[in-house]
């Protein structure tokens, strides 16, 4: 096909290496090959690669983007490090401190009177590094307002809240108000990587979250929640998520309702699933529900014992994980974890051997937004400190890269990036040009 184009790009080359052109014409690609006839705007590759835009199919937008606002405790590892970082962030006296990261080595998880010596004089939310706990000082706490509290939140001997909340986000949005963190420099941010396409992961998204994300980022979106998130413009609906934690687990029929909720909602479900017990609970759910169907998904795949993976190929289930994990958490589950148990940990190559659908997801902010870090982590499973984990379940570059994208196909979105993945072993790819649907979202 020839003619006049919206946007052609010259002189890339694929994957492969050969040779590549792609014309775009209405958001999609009209024509693609080793060169292409026709006229309109050009963008010369200089002979980068030209491949499909990444999509993260697993972060939680809200969060990540709050995160770019907030104190990053990640990096301390000392009770004097966590107050200094607190401190010197801090603004006026009385005006909020959000951080985020604390690592619960440092101190356990600190009540709301250990929170006070840490910063007295300024409502204080800290959340820890699983992104299951918030913790609140005193002054935090007063911002919540009177009792009756839900069970979220913890009581502490004196039967007031002690300052710990879990799994209490929603709970926690709805009380204290203020706006929502703006999504403009994380979508900017993800078109810098090359992401095109984003799933949002959020348990708890109905209407009035799809109302915040749909349209703020320049991303695609998927959009996972609960049973009560209607479709609607801007966003795809995804699948029902069940937030599953292995401490506290529901009857296994109680889930098994939700699952047949979905499926007369014409939804498939996503299940949390970290731990190992987390994974076998959802399997005998699905199996109670009347059995998996194609499009299910299992989130994180953290622990997934060698036994279990035929099952999981025979179901149809997808395995959505986080490759970013063995780097950024690596030298933590090195040093607590049974040499044995580690190479259960956030499989690949023994999935993709066994037909398993696998996709790769960031967890953001809980993990590395950068999906380059989880890129590298799959081809070389290094941790942060340079040991390996899991050796046998790294998979090649293109193995890797197709965790995140889609092929190219004439008439298909043009959803595209023009990257740079240096052959060291070590290197991050870079992206050059970033476009979704035709229009270019970040140029480098």
């Amino acid at each position: 096909m020839s003619g006049a184009f919206d946007l052609i790009i010259r002189n890339a080359r694929g994957a492969d290496g050969a040779p590549l052109a792609v014309a775009v014409r209405d958001g999609r690609i009209a024509a693609m090959g080793a060169a292409v006839a026709g006229h309109g705007p050009e963008y010369d590759a200089r002979g980068l690669t030209l491949g499909a835009g990444l999509h993260d199919h697993h972060l939680h937008l809200l969060a990540t983007a709050a995160r770019m606002e907030s104190v990053d405790l990640a990096d301390c590892q000392s009770v004097d490090a966590v107050i200094a970082k607190l401190r010197t962030a801090a603004g006026e006296p009385g005006t909020r401190v959000r951080a985020i990261g604390y690592d619960e080595r440092v101190a356990g998880l600190p009540d709301r009177v250990l929170l006070d010596d840490w910063l007295p004089d300024r409502p204080l939310r800290v959340q820890d590094r699983t992104g299951g706990y918030w913790l609140l000082n005193s002054l935090g706490l007063a911002e919540l307002g009177e009792a009756p509290f839900p069970a979220c939140v913890e009581p502490g001997a004196d039967g007031r809240p002690n300052g710990r909340i879990w799994r209490g986000d929603a709970w926690l949005r709805e009380r204290i108000g203020g706006a929502p963190p703006s999504l403009a420099a994380l979508g900017a941010k993800l078109a810098e990587w090359g992401v095109t396409g984003v799933t949002d992961a959020g348990a708890s998204n109905g209407a009035a979250e799809a109302a915040l994300l749909a349209g703020a980022m320049p991303q695609r979106l998927v959009m996972m929640g609960t049973e009560a998130l209607p479709a609607g413009d801007g966003y795809v609906l995804g699948p029902v998520k069940l937030l599953l934690d292995e401490n506290d687990l529901p009857p296994v029929e109680a889930v098994a309702g939700r699952i047949a909720a979905a499926r007369a909602l014409g939804r498939n479900v996503a299940a949390h699933c970290v731990t190992l017990g987390e994974l076998v609970f959802y399997l005998e759910a699905l199996a109670v529900a009347g059995g998996a169907r194609r499009g299910d998904r299992i989130e994180h795949g953290g622990m997934i014992a060698a036994s279990l993976i035929g099952d999981i190929a025979a179901a149809g289930l997808t395995v959505v994980t986080q490759p970013n994990f063995i780097h950024d958490r690596g030298d933590r589950y090195r040093a607590q974890m049974d040499g044995d148990a580690l190479d259960d940990l956030y499989r690949l190559g023994s999935l993709t051997r066994s037909g398993v659908s696998v996709l790769g997801g960031s967890d953001a902010p809980y993990g590395d937004a950068n999906p380059w870090v989880a890129l590298r982590a799959a081809t070389d499973r290094r941790t942060r400190g340079g040991d390996v984990i899991g050796g046998g379940e790294a998979i090649g570059r293109a193995e890797a890269l197709a965790r995140y994208q889609v092929p190219l196909l004439v008439g298909g979105p043009a959803d595209l990036m023009l990257y740079d993945w240096p052959e060291d072993a070590s290197a991050l790819g870079t992206v050059a040009l970033t476009v979704v649907g035709g229009q270019i979202l970040s140029q480098q």
